[in-house]
């Protein structure tokens, strides 16, 4: 009889303790992206000269998109954890946000590659839209499409009779909003041809900035800084779409090991949603000799702001 009640005693138990050790390996991960984010953010809201150029617009706009998916999939991550329950409505526009932001990284990246073609091929008589004051116009087009879909998402997939979205307690997970396997279809399959669709500009522009090296004489080393910048977008691209690897990965881990499904869960997200999210935005930010100088001189300040206990 001992035995028998010590067993559920220790799985409860050992799963504390999983749920203490995933949570401490992703909120320190999450913070210390916020604060990278949030210093890069500070130098474009106080240096005029970032906020006067395209490039950096489109950047600035990614870091805002990745910091909203990163904090609303980290918030679904620990009430999923902490078992918490709340009303369909309210979960609701944790997901809207996530699904939105994830649709528009690809959006984003595209965009920031057909700017960097455009100030190659046409860097004296560049089109009015995609000028530092008007280049907010195209963002907010991005930011238009992007939320257009998740609300087709919601309307045709089929919820539960027995859940009320304004009272029923749920947890908040994926599989209580896309309920209908149709409607997650539909989400897969528009979300590949995001992918597709970016993949084929990226590729557009590389091939069209590499014909142009061969036309230029002068100002080679601009032509190859867009090279290499369109290349981190499509490495950046490859990074998001990770994300679809989940069921591969799954498939690996059942094969060659006895994980339970949580873990596997775990190790999906954090391997193939949060680590591409903090990696791509400080890469870009990093390599930009620019941004870079100012990042250190940040950090540097703060470091001399910050007083040895005597």
């Amino acid at each position: 009889m001992q035995n028998m009640t010590e067993l559920p005693t220790n799985a409860t138990s050992h799963r504390s303790l999983s749920v203490i050790i995933k949570v401490c390996v992703v909120v320190p991960f999450c913070c210390v992206f916020l604060c990278c984010i949030a210093v890069m953010l500070h130098i474009f809201a106080s240096h005029r000269q970032f906020m006067d150029t395209s490039r950096y617009i489109l950047f600035a706009t990614m870091l805002v998109n990745d910091t909203l998916l990163l904090m609303t999939s980290v918030l679904l991550f620990l009430f999923v954890m902490g078992q918490v329950n709340f009303a369909l409505v309210y979960c609701l526009p944790l997901f809207f946000i996530s699904y939105v932001t994830f649709q528009n990284t690809p959006l984003i990246l595209a965009t920031m590659s057909l700017e960097r073609y455009i100030a190659i091929i046409y860097p004296l008589r560049r089109p009015a839209s995609w000028r530092s004051d008007r280049i907010w116009i195209i963002i907010l087009s991005l930011w238009f499409i992007s939320c257009f879909l998740p609300v087709i998402d919601l309307s045709i997939g089929k919820r539960d009779p027995s859940v009320d979205v304004l009272s029923t307690p749920v947890i908040c997970k994926n599989i209580v909003v896309n309920t209908s396997p149709i409607q997650t279809l539909v989400k897969t399959i528009v979300s590949l041809l995001f992918f597709a669709v970016v993949a084929v500009i990226i590729l557009f522009t590389y091939v069209r900035i590499l014909l142009e090296t061969r036309k230029l004489r002068q100002d080679r080393v601009s032509v190859s800084k867009a090279m290499h910048t369109v290349l981190l977008h499509g490495f950046q691209l490859l990074l998001c779409m990770l994300a679809f690897s989940n069921p591969i990965t799954e498939y690996l881990i059942v094969l060659h090991a006895n994980w339970p499904p949580e873990d596997i869960a775990f190790f999906n997200f954090f391997c193939f949603i949060l680590i591409p999210r903090f990696l791509s935005p400080l890469i870009y930010g990093f390599r930009d000799q620019s941004l870079r100088g100012h990042i250190g001189k940040t950090f540097i300040c703060c470091s001399k702001k910050v007083k040895p206990w005597s």
